[in-house]
């Protein structure tokens, strides 16, 4: 796994997988995962396409330099990532925080863009309470402390049910976040505002939304897809972390959009 240093001296882990040659396709991972969380799809996308993931900062591999960032910040990481490998033109598909990130690449880096998957994720956040109060209790608490509560939030009560391995796996990623990091993150979160942008975005876009989804409920997936010209849904029976809780029709979904 290369470290990639970014244009303000940040290394970022990136991973690489399939052929030089073949299009590229960068995965972005939600707050609190790392590159890991794609595993269940790298393998069939690889034989498609040149699959890049990396850390985001503060995340995994990847180092956390003092916050708060901004998704300015976090989508000038991806094009630091882009440059080192000399890739011009990318896929993007970002799941909850990544789907933010590929919000700001799509109306702010559209030359650096192909098609644009945007996956359980919010524009804006109007209350910004739910951010401040997570934000003062990791201040004051150790991360560990929401692991339980953010496997609650991204998966279904069934399938925590149904898959104990899966939920453990999601939990001992979850807690190799830095916390300062995923502070620095949740500020990002929180200040973000993507209304005026994004009916500026013209790649094709593809917006998932998990039907049982609270953290970031289906409506808010819809209206992302009014904003972007020529936005089409897929809704999926899953919580927050679709592509974990529905590998399979996940995807395939993402395959059939990224080769039609």
């Amino acid at each position: 796994m290369p470290l990639i240093t970014t244009d303000d001296g940040c290394r970022i882990n990136v991973e690489i997988s399939g052929s030089d040659s073949a299009p590229a396709l960068m995965l972005s991972n939600s707050l609190g995962t790392n590159l890991h969380m794609w595993d269940d799809q790298v393998g069939e996308w690889a034989r498609h396409f040149r699959v890049i993931r990396y850390d985001r900062r503060g995340h995994g591999g990847s180092e956390a330099p003092a916050g708060p960032y901004s998704m300015e910040r976090l989508g000038r990481d991806v094009l630091s990532i882009l440059d080192k490998l000399g890739i011009d033109k990318t896929h993007w598909c970002g799941l909850s925080m990544g789907g933010m990130v590929g919000q700001w690449l799509g109306a702010n880096a559209a030359d650096r863009i192909g098609k644009l998957i945007l996956s359980n994720t919010n524009f804006f956040y109007a209350d910004k309470k739910p951010w401040e109060d997570r934000i003062r209790f990791l201040r004051d608490n150790p991360i560990e402390k929401l692991a339980d509560p953010s496997m609650e939030r991204w998966f279904t009560a069934g399938f925590r049910a149904a898959a104990p391995q899966t939920i453990a796996r999601m939990k001992e990623i979850f807690l190799t976040s830095n916390k300062a990091g995923y502070i620095a993150c949740c500020e990002a979160i929180r200040d973000m505002d993507f209304r005026a942008s994004n009916p500026s975005i013209t790649a094709p876009t593809l917006v998932i939304v998990g039907a049982q989804d609270q953290a970031t409920p289906p409506a808010q997936g819809e209206i992302i897809a009014t904003q972007i010209k020529g936005a089409r849904v897929v809704s999926f029976d899953a919580a927050h972390i679709a592509n974990v809780e529905q590998p399979a029709a996940y995807t395939k979904a993402v395959l059939d959009f990224l080769k039609d």
